[in-house]
């Protein structure tokens, strides 16, 4: 009987991640690439840029942990995109089905929890827009990477590609994975809530995901 080996997938390393999921990292890709991105109004940049201010007033006092990340900007910034609407659910700490996989002489189930995940309604089978992983703000995005793309992967088992979303608040990498063999993922260039452009490319980049469906 072959014996099963349990791991949480907070535990598991990129390297762990890229062997048991037959992942590989391809190019970094532009955003352009894969997206149109929208102009935005003049009320959206006056948004942003309240929420810049009040990303600026955390920073003075201290840093974030993972639930006011997720509270204070990560669900403003989905809402201003247009991911809070009667065609897309949103998930909350929802646990992922076992990813089970052959490793050597044992198999590897994998268990984790998805800090936020936005599914679009009304098709026969779950289709995966976006799916986000949160870091307290003391933690690097690149530590959440595992994670994301661990998730993510479950995305791909029903369609072809799915977006995914690693952030401390602060800092936003985007990564676009897609089904293949192997299956691959691609960096986009990081962006941030510290400089105006790139908060507004940040919103330009969310909507466009949203756009796609």
């Amino acid at each position: 009987m072959t014996a099963v080996q349990n791991r949480p997938a907070n535990t598991l390393t990129l390297r762990e991640v890229h062997e048991l999921l037959d992942l590989r990292r391809g190019d970094s890709l532009e955003f352009e690439e894969k997206l149109d991105l929208p102009p935005l109004t003049e009320q959206e940049i006056e948004e942003l840029t309240q929420l810049q201010e009040l990303y600026f007033s955390y920073l003075a006092d201290d840093t974030l942990n993972e639930g006011q990340v997720k509270f204070l900007f990560v669900s403003p910034l989905l809402k201003l995109a247009g991911f809070l609407s009667s065609d897309i659910k949103i998930n909350l700490e929802e646990n992922i089905a076992d990813i089970h996989v052959e490793a050597e002489e044992s198999q590897v189930a994998i268990k984790g929890r998805m800090d936020l995940l936005a599914i679009r309604r009304g098709t026969r089978a779950p289709f995966w827009i976006l799916v986000v992983e949160t870091k307290g703000g003391t933690g690097a995005t690149s530590l959440g990477m595992a994670q994301l793309l661990t998730y993510a992967y479950k995305g791909i088992e029903n369609q072809e590609s799915v977006w995914g979303l690693a952030t401390n608040g602060e800092d936003y990498q985007f990564v676009f994975l897609q089904r293949g063999s192997p299956n691959t993922y691609h960096y986009l260039p990081k962006l941030g809530l510290l400089d105006r452009r790139a908060i507004h490319r940040l919103l330009q980049v969310l909507k466009s995901i949203r756009a796609t469906l």
